[in-house]
């Protein structure tokens, strides 16, 4: 029994933040650095020329000085924000009533709360109080990709559902100036906040991705990789830390990815915006060029890493210029540790 991903839908907020502004930000509060004209020159080539935070960028939360508990609160009040209207929408986009909802996936890693963006959206949205629930909530820029697989198994074991899959992050709640070493720089320059939504059902409810069974998606944790990503709590707030050894770690997978994927080659890429050397490395592997995931390019570009709505939004682009019927893609994004998950489908026209 295959499984139709439907067109998705990304909400955005309303403050665009420029990396010319954040470059001022860095450079005001970190005048004495010693690096930081090397720092300036690798913002400068993130690939990243805009993006959108919840808040503005001079808020206690971002820039400022607000503790943990401050910064926890405003990025789940606001991912909890986006992630109801980007539902909301998808909902109406392929004429869907709450009550057609038969189970909801969210994945949210920003922030802390307890319950989850899930029993806050079965609320909001009005759900039917016995949905089936799936939260996934540290799994980060891998998370729209996971969530996607976890709806595939849900549809293969319950043919008749509708889910509901919603990704929302507010990565600029990372955005900490306590956080002073290169990467963590980088960091500031490189995320931006959203939320998206989708439908999976074993009925299309359009045009879209047709993944054809469970074997066609993909999950990898790549062996003594905790460090290589990962995140931090203290009274300062939320971090986000990475090794040198990160820089590699997509090309450390790709090996056992590719056994996966098989001879076959594909068409087009949905490809997880963690930086462009990942949009490079993974497109050169898959042998694809830049047209085929230009898409993944466009968002760095304009909306930078959005964690795990990144995927969902590139596929929402993906829809304004479609493959043709037929055409094989793949969906790849890597998240914390280090992991990987990954989509094959076709495209249903």
């Amino acid at each position: 029994m295959p499984a139709y991903i439907a067109r998705p839908v990304t909400v955005f907020p309303t403050h665009q933040v420029t990396t010319d502004q954040i470059a001022d930000d860095i450079r005001h509060h970190h005048a004495d650095h010693p690096k930081l004209g090397a720092i300036l020159r690798i913002v400068a080539n993130t690939g990243v020329r805009t993006r959108h935070f919840t808040r503005p960028l001079n808020a206690p939360t971002v820039a400022g000085s607000a503790g943990v508990g401050d910064r926890a609160a405003a990025a789940f009040g606001d991912a909890l924000d986006l992630a109801t209207e980007a539902a909301r929408r998808t909902l109406a986009t392929h004429h869907l009533q709450p009550a057609d909802v038969d189970a909801i996936i969210t994945t949210h890693s920003t922030g802390w709360a307890v319950p989850n963006l899930d029993i806050h959206l079965v609320e909001r949205l009005g759900l039917d109080p016995h949905v089936r629930r799936i939260a996934l909530t540290t799994m980060a820029c891998a998370g729209g990709t996971q969530a996607l697989i976890r709806a595939v198994d849900m549809v293969t074991a319950r043919p008749r559902a509708t889910v509901l899959v919603v990704a929302a992050e507010v990565i600029s709640a990372v955005y900490n100036h306590a956080d002073d070493q290169v990467e963590h720089m980088i960091y500031k320059a490189l995320f931006g906040d959203s939320a998206a939504a989708t439908v999976v059902t074993a009925n299309p409810l359009g045009p879209g991705l047709r993944v054809a069974t469970p074997d066609d998606t993909y999950e990898h944790v790549l062996p003594n990789s905790l460090t290589r990503y990962n995140g931090r709590v203290d009274a300062a707030g939320f971090h986000f830390d990475s090794t040198k050894a990160a820089l590699t770690a997509a090309d450390d997978v790709l090996p056992d990815l590719l056994k996966w994927l098989g001879a076959d080659l594909v068409d087009f890429g949905v490809i997880h915006p963690g930086s462009q050397r990942i949009i490079d490395d993974t497109a050169r592997a898959l042998g694809l060029d830049a047209h085929n995931t230009r898409h993944s390019t466009d968002t760095l570009e304009q909306e930078g890493n959005l964690g795990g709505p990144s995927v969902l939004r590139i596929l929402e682009r993906t829809y304004t210029e479609p493959p043709t019927a037929g055409a094989r893609g793949v969906m790849v994004a890597y998240g914390p540790g280090f992991t990987t998950a990954a989509i094959r489908g076709t495209w249903h026209a």
